[in-house]
């Protein structure tokens, strides 16, 4: 008898002792990036590819990486398409990106040069034990103090100004399932 209480006493530590697998399902939603399709400014219904799009983050060593399976620089930093996802700084209230368009052009006079300024607020949110928290972000109002978008369209002496407009479809940014931001050029 005394060595089926044991038994059995052993047996519930062992049960009590066991934790939970801490895997974070790459399905979870972790911190969104902000969703940006391009637009034809003379159509605004209609979507339009950015040819060899660079996109760089102030203060980052190197540019947003799109391609990782590429083999060269160029194409691991470079895009043509009219979607891209951008992550914004967590430990932040703004966010700036340079976006050069026709990046690697022979010809220099063609490769533009536009910087965009996000600002916002963030928000904590408890996810789960195994994937942590994740970070929410929210655009300023256009009627604050810092609006939600600044375009810079001067780089050094040259002036960009490719992109002509930006629309906020969504200034919560608490997804990537759906479009943020329209930007026109």
């Amino acid at each position: 008898m005394k060595k089926t209480i044991i038994f059995l006493a052993l047996i519930a530590m062992g049960f009590i002792g066991c934790e939970k697998d801490d895997i974070c399902d790459a399905n979870t939603p972790t911190t969104p990036r902000l969703v940006i399709e391009f637009y034809d400014v003379t159509n605004p219904a209609l979507l339009k590819n950015v040819t060899n799009l660079k996109v760089t983050g102030t203060g980052m060593d190197t540019p947003v990486l799109f391609n990782p399976t590429a083999t060269t620089d160029l194409e691991k930093y470079r895009i043509t398409a009219n979607t891209i996802s951008l992550p914004l700084r967590i430990n932040g209230v703004n966010t700036q990106y340079s976006l050069e368009l026709n990046s690697g052009n022979g010809n220099p006079a063609l490769i533009v040069t536009d910087t965009l300024d996000f600002n916002y607020t963030t928000r904590t949110e408890y996810v789960s034990r195994a994937c942590g928290y994740k970070t929410l972000f929210t655009l300023n109002p256009s009627d604050s103090a810092k609006p939600p978008i600044v375009i810079n369209n001067t780089v050094g002496s040259q002036t960009g100004k490719w992109i002509k407009t930006i629309q906020i479809l969504q200034s919560n940014i608490d997804t990537e399932n759906e479009t943020h931001l329209k930007i026109f050029f």
